[in-house]
């Protein structure tokens, strides 16, 4: 038997079932554990693609012919290779199979390097030659060691094919890795029973076949035997070298096992001498710490224990900002030094009970608080009871956040408010005999009342309103000056965080470094205690949570301390305004708790810094409701007055008072709240207008009686009049007090002096005057009805105008007042009371225009509309007093004749009747008005005597008729110009002949 080339040491039977050609041993595979997964066959694809078949494609790897139908890939570019290389076409097999494509013209060609492709040279491979160089020298001595077989002498090679030769005939059914004798197959195959006899005896031939069998196996295994023995004679320096490896091997780890021997020994001393009383040491140091805690553990809970009788105390003695300091501290305690705790598992669930027990008691105690206060007498001051049991409520509540504690005060405010007025009825009513109480209604009593009784009670009304103001006033300045310190607190607890957090992360820094510099003596006295912890196998779950609590409480400050930072709104910590007692009571009690459980606890328990700005604002708020409450109450006590009217019945001087009183009364509740308060002002408006409707109403109608009286005579002036135009002139747009009867008897005089001039009037026009001084003193007392007092003046005034008109020029004084005919007097005096009138117009005006605002002013055009229509009514009268000269003269001249006697007679009846004109108004009319009168007369006379001169063809020629006219105008001159105030009149006379053209 011989040794192929590049066989397997162990050399197997040619008839071996896993033999192959190279006599290589090869494991057969089991039929039953071979893969399943093998690829189906494809035959190469064709030249020319065709159509999907919609064959399966599940086992390819190619792309999806639905899906990349549209799109060119390189498996598009299909070549059928053995078609290609056996081309029918080509003469000769040619050595290029490109030529089928591209034609017989294809060469060869030079293929340029790509410029793209790096020059790869040896220098690209000496970093992998120096990482393997190591790897290949190790590899080398290996090779040296034991020799390849294929470096074998070449008598080798041949005694390998020998071996193998003989090898071949053992049955490969031997070399099978399934070969077992127990399956019957097998067994029938390595001895075939059928050669023997089937009877039952041994005869010569099954004997010999038996023989032949055991000669037969025998001969196979001393076969194999031969090559095994071959194959360890080819390897046996590989065999001797792992041997004496092995050998060496051992001896080393005998050596090894000494030494370790040795060094437990040594290991045991050290421990035994050095480490056991150290670690005792340490042990009992943290046996005591343990005892430690745990001793503060139980003070702790005795403490907490004594948390439910402490608060009891508090509360017994109204401590609630005590109280609720010692449960939140409690809490907290529970929460993290307590936890877990079984028998105090209920305790958190009974202060949280209690905390709402405590809210609605302090609730409570506030709305009784506000109760006493607001109610208490007036005779009392107005400082602030009890001012500590009110800052400690406040306080209280705003660490509960009970923001709405301002919505009861705001309840009892009104409350009180209502009392107030209650009370003082009541004391009114007390001190009045002729009201009874009993049986008259709460109302009812204020309208029974005089106005001076009820403008008393008013009055009282008034001042306790304004003591409650001042009262409510200083009651909220506590509040919020509580609120404002809790604010302020909570802004200076912020910036001691922001500092403390950067004074934090500082330090850290240095430890930091500090640290890194001494890392190694911490490092080795960490694994000493780690060491000893280790090896009792005690408290390290203890130590070990510890320091992560630690760590953990330092990150959590610090990152709480940058949000509170960053975050504008965040809470903060509160302020500690209670009383002094229960700061004393609550230290000694919380005097066992942690220490950072009370600085831990005000950050998330007092209201952020907006919750505290807006309930500083809503005590201003309060404060203007109390404004506006103490007016709405007012305004009651007024609209129940004025319900049956009493109020539009009031005297001036009575309404004066009545709005000066509330006027005075609203001014200080303005400075005492600085508000602004509209319904009691409103209250009083609707009434001023009532009064403003009433008083013009009498007045009109006063007027309108006086002028239906009026006989239009001059009448005399009495001397308080003259007073009261005298001090209009002096700038006192005012009514003047009266004097008492008899303390000056001054006789009146015939003229109203106004400013150097005389006015003869009537006496409507003087009780005018005083009208409207009473209208602008309404103005002066009552500012808010300046323009309703304006307008209704406006009216006044027209009303006389048109009034007058109709009775002197209408003549409605014949039917009205029996007179038998309007003379030129009649007319004249109502010219000059119209006159006087005009002259007062722009003083009125000037007086309102200094009580309006500057939007107010276009109402100042009435007084011009009425300017307007006076002096046209004065203009009417005059063309009336012309009118009537004008039809005389028309009457006289029309029989007017150029004949002796001179002066005619139509020209002495002519001057008599001018002056009987002259008589009646120079006395009325001021010279200049009667001059101009007389001018217009005589233009009239001038008219119709040209007229009746050019009737009569009487000409300027100097002829006898001529000079007879001149002597009647003459005399006309004569009579006229000797007239009083009349001298030096330009009568103009030529005027009267017809001028030549």
């Amino acid at each position: 038997m011989s040794s192929n080339q590049g066989s397997s040491p162990i050399p197997q039977s040619s008839g071996g079932g896993g033999g192959t050609s190279d006599g290589l041993f090869r494991k057969p595979r089991d039929p039953s554990m071979a893969p399943r997964h093998y690829r189906t066959p494809r035959s190469l694809p064709d030249v020319c693609p065709k159509e999907p078949t919609g064959e399966g494609r599940g086992l390819c790897d190619g792309p999806s012919v639905v899906a990349d139908q549209h799109r060119w890939t390189v498996y598009n570019s299909k070549v059928n290779l053995p078609a290609a290389l056996n081309d029918p076409r080509l003469a000769k097999r040619e050595s290029d199979f490109f030529t089928k494509t591209w034609g017989l013209d294809f060469t060869e060609t030079d293929v340029m390097p790509s410029f793209y492709l790096p020059n790869i040279t040896r220098e690209h491979f000496s970093s992998y030659l120096q990482e393997t160089a190591q790897r290949e020298k190790i590899h080398e001595r290996c090779r040296n060691i034991c020799p390849n077989k294929d470096d074998l002498t070449v008598p080798t090679i041949n005694n390998h094919d020998k071996a193998r030769a003989e090898l071949e005939q053992v049955p490969k059914i031997f070399m099978k890795p399934e070969f077992v004798l127990n399956d019957p197959a097998t067994f029938n195959a390595v001895l075939p029973w059928s050669h023997f006899s089937v009877a039952g005896g041994k005869n010569s031939r099954d004997v010999a076949s038996s023989r032949l069998l055991q000669e037969k196996l025998s001969h196979y295994l001393d076969v194999v035997e031969v090559s095994i023995a071959r194959q360890i004679s080819l390897r046996s320096d590989a065999f001797f070298h792992a041997m004496s490896s092995q050998h060496e091997l051992q001896d080393r780890l005998r050596e090894t096992a000494d030494a370790v021997a040795k060094l437990r020994a040594r290991t045991a001393a050290i421990d035994r001498v050095m480490c056991r009383g150290p670690l005792r040491a340490l042990r009992d140091a943290l046996t005591r710490n343990n005892c430690v805690k745990l001793h503060n553990k139980l003070k702790l809970m005795a403490a907490v224990h004594q948390t439910q009788p402490t608060v009891q105390l508090l509360l017994s003695t109204s401590e609630f900002v005590g109280a609720l300091e010692l449960i939140a501290t409690t809490k907290e305690v529970l929460q993290q030094e307590l936890q877990g705790i079984h028998s105090f598992r209920h305790l958190g669930s009974q202060l949280c009970e209690m905390e709402r027990l405590i809210d609605k008691m302090m609730v409570a105690d506030f709305s009784t608080y506000a109760q006493s206060d607001l109610n208490r007498p007036f005779e009392e001051d107005s400082q602030v009871v009890e001012k500590d049991r009110l800052q400690s409520l406040v306080f209280g509540l705003l660490r509960q956040r009970k923001l709405d504690f301002l919505d009861i005060y705001s309840e009892e405010m009104i409350r009180a408010a209502k009392n107030v007025v209650r009370q003082c009825v009541v004391k009114s009513v007390s001190q009045i005999s002729e009201i009874d109480a009993d049986t008259v209604k709460f109302h009812e009593q204020m309208r029974l009342m005089t106005f001076h009784q009820w403008f008393d009670l008013l009055l009282d009304i008034f001042e306790h309103f304004i003591l409650f103001l001042k009262r409510i006033k200083a009651t909220l300045s506590v509040i919020r000056n509580v609120v404002l310190e809790v604010l302020d607190s909570s802004q200076r607890s912020r910036l001691a965080d922001v500092s403390s957090a950067t004074n934090h992360s500082d330090n850290r820094t240095n430890e930091d470094e500090e640290e890194e510099e001494s890392g190694g003596s911490a490092l080795h006295s960490g694994e000493a205690e780690l060491a000893y912890l280790t090896h009792e196998g005690l408290f390290i779950s203890d130590a070990l949570n510890e320091a992560e609590q630690r760590s953990n409480a330092a990150a959590h400050a610090q990152t709480r301390a940058q949000t509170r930072t960053e975050a504008c709104g965040s809470d903060s910590a509160s302020a500690t305004t209670e009383s002094s007692s229960s700061r004393e009571h609550n230290s000694n009690t919380t005097s066992s708790l942690p220490i950072g459980g009370a600085a831990a606890l005000s950050e998330d328990v007092m209201p952020s810094d907006l919750e505290l700005g807006r309930v500083a604002n809503n005590v201003q708020e309060l404060l203007y409701t109390a404004s506006d409450v103490s007016h709405d109450r007012c305004v009651k006590v007024l609209m129940t007055r004025a319900k049956d009217g009493s109020l539009e019945r009031l005297s001036s001087s009575e309404f004066v008072c009545l709005s000066q009183a509330v006027e005075s009364f609203v001014k200080d509740t303005e400075e005492l709240c600085v508000r602004r308060s509209m319904s009691l002002r409103g209250a009083l408006q609707s009434q001023a207008n009532r009064f403003v409707q009433r008083f013009h109403e009498e007045r009109k109608t006063k007027l309108s009686l006086l002028l239906d009286n009026e006989r239009w005579k001059q009448a005399e002036v009495p001397a308080e009049f003259q007073d009261l135009v005298d001090s209009i002139a002096d700038g006192r747009i005012t009514l003047p007090e009266r004097k008492p009867t008899g303390s000056e008897d001054r006789k009146p005089s015939e003229f109203l002096c106004v400013d150097g001039q005389k006015y003869a009037v009537v006496g409507t026009v003087l009780l005018l005057i005083r009208m409207i001084l009473e209208y602008c003193q309404c103005v002066n007392d009552i500012p808010s009805i300046t323009t309703d007092i304006l307008t209704r003046l406006a009216d006044l005034l027209k009303h006389f105008n048109s009034r007058s008109c109709q009775l002197v020029l209408g003549a409605g004084a014949l039917q009205v007042v029996g007179l038998k005919t309007i003379t030129t007097r009649n007319l004249a005096l109502a010219s000059r009371c119209l006159q006087l009138v005009v002259h007062y117009i722009p003083v009125i005006r000037a007086h309102f225009e200094t009580r309006l605002q500057p939007k107010q002013y276009s109402i100042l055009r009435h007084f011009g509309h009425i300017t307007k229509d006076y002096n046209d009514h004065i203009s009417e009268i005059s063309a009336k007093l012309v009118a009537i000269m004008d039809s005389m003269f028309e009457k006289a001249l029309s029989k007017y004749e150029v004949k002796a006697p001179m002066p005619s007679a139509c020209l002495r009846n002519v001057c008599k009747q001018m002056a009987k004109m002259h008589e009646a108004i120079c006395e009325l009319l001021p010279e200049e008005q009667t001059q101009m009168l007389f001018l217009r007369i005589n233009a009239s006379f001038k008219l119709h005597l040209k007229r009746q001169l050019a009737r009569l063809g009487v000409v300027n020629d100097g002829g006898p008729q001529n000079g007879l006219v001149m002597v009647d105008v003459a005399f006309y001159s004569e009579n006229v110009q000797a007239l009083r105030s009349l001298e030096h009149l330009d009568l103009n006379m030529p005027e009267i002949w017809e001028q030549k053209r």
